[in-house]
């Protein structure tokens, strides 16, 4: 007969960072090895807690608790999990460059980088290899480890910009010095200086991908260049050094933007939390708080972990996690979300999560999660990339061997395998893409829509699913009073005699009546002193008289008119909030505020199913009856509520399996997986927080809805004109290849059809800065 004892986890291995790590399989092995009968996890109460079988002959509660501790202590002291930030990567090879050289090293267990994030997730053996030794390697790799709290220095940030600026004034220069009577010697030095600056990040990660066994575009762009300067054509090879170097810095300050959302994302949660600790009340670090205790939360403050509330009433803005448009007003029982804004009133939460399971940290993972996913764009250039660029370069090799021993002139198979290596050179397919999406991202920029690198624009085309967050997105995200139903005396007195009490109060709904009576030119006496009463409502004296104004609870039940409870059931039914207004012993009437759709909602969702949009989903934290009746109201074909960050991601993973490629709309934090999960994520500028706007592939920067029809609409076009010059990229190739394999074309020609056709490519894509959405006016 054996007895079993739960510990939690975390008070055994402090410090991994998640339930799937291998530390946990270490643990259980080790403890069993030890003479417990068996060890594994379970999950209580949503805390997962290591559960253990063992002999009570052998083993103590108390000794049981020593092992573990001390099984734990020996884990955590051997295997180091650690979390680190990478500068320097400019493309995604160079994630897989440093995955592949940290995997080689004895005593590293995992190495996953994410490029997007410029994050390492390492785990390694401290007793087979040391921290400073994978730094080292990393750094001999030509990259940096920014250790926290270290800033990034503006070379260090912008460098590769920088160079490849450097790389285009010499081409310039170079290039204008050609038409003078100067020595031959002046151009062509400016030219070195512009493979040199160009070519400089190229080179180091052409050169790293060919030691890991890796041949990429940046192998083939070396090489061209190369066999472009062996035949003289110095200029060619410099302007490809220079289009591809200026690409990768643009897409590698895109990706800058979106490591900083994480970070802006993680810095929502308080650093500090006032806990009550043996009678008295500390401030200490959020990390230090266990589950259990207890935290006060003042007015205004930010919840520091997830918990329940255990005294004090108040009303909480969890718009920041669950999106909600209204503050829900909390009391003892209640649960509370890390990082929502307490409003007027104190509370003491029970802290029920560690920091690092909250909802907020979960948030994070899950942006940090999906962007680490390749798209299917990425994944189509890699596999291009594997297949084309060892057949150009085998191709050349064997142009230049095989001819030489069967008795050809070996200058004369050198020069055609120059020249087929620069036919097989993809200039036009190199500039052909980037020179599309910077007029179409130009183009939107005009129009107020900000897009983020061509794999947005691109995609943003394919999709065939829209789905909106509700609250600041298909709505404006402020409550407004929609109706004034008075049923003893007049709408007047009604909408006055509810801003007097209202004006001393700063909620929300308190705000948008005042506003609603300020707009109509209203006036009225100063209420006496706010009493709020938790769930129901609020009563004041008014000129002798006590006015109370809440929801039905409010009111003795026997004390309510059926025609009141009958306009109270009739608003609801519509989604809408209500608030009974009773002055004396005279019920006034009722108010109905709601959260109403944007005036070109219902416009913007009837052009979009005109592009093609099959399907327009609403995905909101709301209640089902409020999402409903604005999705009515707007036209969408779906409406899904009731959604946690956590659903909204897995909506748009459902919806991505239904659809193919989804795009997804919001403004709030909450969005933010959502949108990262999504084929393309879209943010509402103005009304949308700094984290959605950082983490989202486009945004709308004048926060108009109507953007959006445009925004699709170029980017379809931005497609057509980007398969356009894939065609007509390839098509020159495939013509010169073997023109110039045959001896029918030279070094001349081939640079002449490939600059014709850059030129042809290029005119193309500045189409797009033209572009106007069809039926649109002018802009």
């Amino acid at each position: 007969m054996t007895d079993k004892l739960a510990i939690d986890l975390a008070l055994a291995l402090p410090g991994i960072p998640d339930e799937r790590d291998a530390c946990i399989a270490r643990l259980t092995e080790l403890l069993e090895a030890k003479g417990l009968d068996t060890a594994h996890l379970i999950r209580e109460d949503d805390t997962t807690r290591l559960c253990l079988h063992y002999d009570p002959d052998r083993f103590t509660v108390g000794q049981l608790r020593e092992l573990v501790r001390a099984a734990g202590g020996e884990i955590g002291a051997r295997y180091h999990h650690e979390n680190l930030r990478i500068e320097g990567m400019d493309c995604a090879t160079c994630a897989t460059v440093i995955e592949h050289a940290l995997g080689r090293m004895d005593g590293v267990l995992e190495a996953a980088v994410s490029y997007g994030a410029e994050r390492l997730r390492l785990e390694y053996d401290g007793e087979r290899v040391s921290r400073s030794a994978i730094v080292e390697r990393i750094e001999a790799l030509g990259y940096d480890v920014v250790e926290e709290g270290e800033e990034v220095g503006g070379w260090a940030e912008h460098r590769e910009l920088i160079l490849s600026l450097v790389s285009g004034a010499l081409l310039l220069a170079g290039w204008l010095l050609g038409f003078g009577s100067v020595p031959a010697v002046f151009p062509l030095s400016l030219f070195v200086g512009a493979y040199a600056a160009g070519g400089f990040y190229t080179l180091r990660d052409a050169w790293q991908g060919l030691r890991g066994g890796d041949f990429d575009i940046d192998t083939l762009m070396i090489v061209a260049a190369v066999g472009a300067a062996a035949l003289g054509a110095w200029a060619e090879g410099a302007l490809l050094l220079f289009l591809f170097s200026f690409g990768h810095a643009l897409e590698h300050r895109a990706m800058e933007r979106a490591r900083k959302a994480i970070e802006a994302l993680a810095e929502l949660a308080p650093k500090t939390a006032l806990v009550q600790r043996d009678g008295e009340e500390i401030e200490v670090p959020v990390e230090a708080l266990m589950r259990g205790e207890q935290v006060i939360v003042k007015p205004g403050q930010r919840v520091p972990a997830d918990g329940v509330v255990r005294s004090g009433a108040s009303a909480v803005d969890q718009s920041p996690v669950t999106g909600e448009s209204m503050p829900v007003d909390k009391q003892p029982g209640d649960g509370v979300f890390a990082g929502t804004i307490n409003g007027e009133g104190a509370l003491v939460v029970e802290v029920t999560k560690l920091v690092r399971e909250s909802t907020l940290a979960r948030m994070v993972e899950l942006v940090a999660e999906a962007e680490t996913r390749r798209s299917p764009t990425q994944q189509f250039t890699k596999r291009f990339e594997q297949v084309f660029v060892p057949l150009v370069l085998i191709g050349a090799g064997l142009l230049i061997i095989v001819p030489s021993l069967l008795g050809f002139p070996f200058a004369e198979a050198f020069y055609r395998a120059m020249a087929v290596l620069v036919a097989a050179s993809p200039c036009a397919l190199a500039i052909g893409t980037p020179a599309a999406v910077l007029s179409g991202v130009a183009r939107a920029a005009r129009t107020g829509v900000l897009i983020k690198g061509g794999v947005h624009l691109e995609n943003l085309g394919r999709v065939r699913a829209i789905a909106f967050d509700k609250t600041g997105t298909i709505t404006r995200g402020e409550p407004e009073v929609t109706d004034v139903a008075a049923l003893d005396g007049d709408d007047l007195e009604l909408l006055a005699t509810a801003a007097a009490v209202e004006s001393r109060s700063g909620h929300p709904l308190a705000r948008a009546v005042v506003a609603a009576a300020k707009a109509r030119g209203l006036e009225w006496r100063e209420a006496g002193e706010l009493v709020s009463v938790t769930g129901k409502g609020v009563r004041a004296e008014l000129a002798g008289q006590t006015v109370g104004i809440g929801n039905l609870k409010l009111f003795p039940a026997d004390a309510v008119p059926a025609a009141v409870r009958a306009e109270v059931a009739r608003l609801e039914a519509d989604g809408k909030t209500t608030m009974v207004v009773r002055r004396g012993e005279r019920f006034l009437g009722v108010l109905a505020l709601s959260d109403t759709p944007r005036e070109n909602a219902a416009a913007m969702l009837r052009r979009l199913h005109e592009l093609g949009i099959r399907r327009t989903i609403m995905l909101t934290g709301d209640n089902e009856r409020v999402g409903r009746a604005i999705g009515d109201a707007v036209g969408l074909d779906e409406v899904q509520a009731g959604l946690l960050p956590e659903d909204k991601v897995a909506a748009v993973a459902a919806l991505l399996k239904r659809h193919g490629r989804v795009a997804m709309v919001g403004d709030g934090v909450n969005d933010a997986p959502a949108m990262a999960r999504a084929t393309v994520g879209i943010a509402m500028g103005g009304a949308g927080t700094d984290v959605a706007l950082e983490t989202a592939d486009v945004a709308l920067m004048a926060d108009d809805l109507a953007k959006l029809p445009f925004a699709v609409g170029l980017s379809r076009a931005s497609r057509r004109i980007i398969r356009q010059n894939l065609w007509i990229s390839l098509a020159v190739i495939a013509l010169l290849i073997p023109a110039t394999l045959f001896g029918l074309a030279g070094i001349g020609p081939a640079v002449m059809i490939h600059e014709g056709s850059t030129l042809v490519v290029v005119s193309n894509a500045l189409r797009l800065l033209s572009y106007r959405e069809p039926g649109a006016s002018p802009s």
